[in-house]
């Protein structure tokens, strides 16, 4: 059974950084494309950034320059490190693992705030 743990949400200032972690079990993630997706209240789940076999990386458009995503095959974790936050970084993050079919974790809250 597949299994996304997320962690690493809170509430943090603008200008502040975060990281999140999301540590996979019951699958191989070096052969997997992981990421991680933002949802807001009545908005669809929109990509923030994702790793294909823990080298091959794509960003939204919004956040390059400020996060970044990394993957420690041997942990079989995902990390989105996320720098110089944003009020509209703010949203519940997804992580994701893609092998033959997607997976989702249960999400972990992001709030940017002064």
């Amino acid at each position: 059974q597949v299994q996304l743990v997320e962690s690493g949400g809170g509430l943090v200032e603008p200008g502040g950084s975060l990281r999140l972690s999301c540590a996979a079990s019951g699958i191989s993630i070096s052969s997997s494309a992981m990421g991680w997706y933002r949802q807001v209240p009545g908005k669809q789940r929109e990509l923030v950034a994702e790793i294909n076999r823990g080298y091959s990386t794509t960003y939204a458009d919004s956040v390059k320059g400020r996060f970044t995503i990394s993957m420690d095959i041997a942990k079989r974790t995902v990390y989105l490190q996320m720098n110089r936050l944003k009020p509209e970084d703010s949203g519940v993050y997804y992580c994701t693992l893609v092998r033959f079919e997607r997976y989702w974790g249960q999400g972990t809250q992001v709030t940017v705030s002064s």
